[in-house]
């Protein structure tokens, strides 16, 4: 039979996390109405922080129905806020910010919206510089595992395919 070792350090206790304090419904809206103010938030984000303190259901729906009609919750405002975000900040392409729209529940409406947030000369701009960027941090490679490895790192950011090839052909005119 194994020998059980005492330990000179208490073991963490894992799911003794203290419990989060559920909101009434008057503290709930006030809450709400601040965490909406604070960013643009969509529903599913609303209804999930409803969801963690304790409001379920109709009387989360009557919340976000609140909100949307108080103009604190715009899922249109919301959608063109995201794409300027990830597309400005984060450098994402357009199939990445859609996929992340979806799995926000945004409507194809909003994504729609949102997505004329985005310029076609902006957006090829910053794909050839996230491609000449990567292909110049890959300069000890041989050229094809190179641009294997950049139309990758590309494809994972969100840049459709037809494009990554046309951002190819004007690096190699360049060079």
């Amino acid at each position: 039979m194994a020998k059980l070792h005492k330990m000179s350090f208490p073991r963490k206790e894992y799911g003794s996390e203290p419990a989060k304090k559920y909101w009434s419904l008057s503290e709930a809206k006030v809450k709400i109405a601040a965490f909406c103010a604070y960013q643009e938030r969509c529903q599913q984000e609303v209804r999930v922080r409803l969801a963690e303190r304790g409001i379920h259901g109709d009387q989360a729906e009557d919340l976000i129905a609140l909100m949307i009609e108080e103009g604190f919750l715009n899922e249109e405002r919301f959608a063109q806020a995201f794409v300027r975000g990830k597309f400005s900040l984060k450098k994402w392409g357009r199939i990445k910010i859609r996929q992340a729209l979806k799995f926000k529940k945004i409507s194809d409406r909003c994504i729609a919206t949102g997505m004329k947030e985005i310029e076609a000369d902006e957006y090829f701009k910053i794909l050839q510089q996230e491609a000449e960027k990567k292909w110049n941090s890959l300069e000890k490679l041989d050229p094809f595992p190179r641009k294997m490895k950049v139309q990758q790192f590309l494809v994972g950011r969100g840049f459709e395919q037809d494009l990554i090839q046309a951002a190819f052909a004007e690096i190699e005119e360049l060079k």
